[in-house]
């Protein structure tokens, strides 16, 4: 278990898992967000000029949009324990500050 800052964003993950947020994206997210791109819809990647751009650069942001879905994106409440969004969701803030 890992606590870290994400740099400018103002949300800390305490005790995500990050191996296991990137086990997480991989056998559910890398379909549609190879490399934090988005495949359905170009424009709304997972880089963090996007997530800025579309409100969603913030770790609770990110955790509602794995939970509920939105679109094309299905939601994965009750396929994923809310451990399992808390690590996937601050792997995705993680490698959005990295730059992917």
């Amino acid at each position: 278990m890992i606590a870290f800052w994400f740099g400018g964003a103002s949300a800390i993950a305490q005790a995500a898992d990050l191996t296991s947020g990137a086990k997480i994206f991989n056998a559910n997210c890398v379909a549609c967000h190879v490399r934090g791109g988005n495949v359905v819809i170009v424009s709304k990647t997972l880089k963090k000029e996007a997530l800025e751009k579309y409100g969603m650069y913030s770790l609770e942001a990110i955790k509602n949009q794995v939970t509920k879905g939105k679109n094309a994106m299905p939601a994965f409440v009750g396929r994923l324990s809310p451990s399992q969004i808390e690590d996937v969701a601050s792997y995705v803030m993680m490698q959005a500050q990295k730059g992917w």
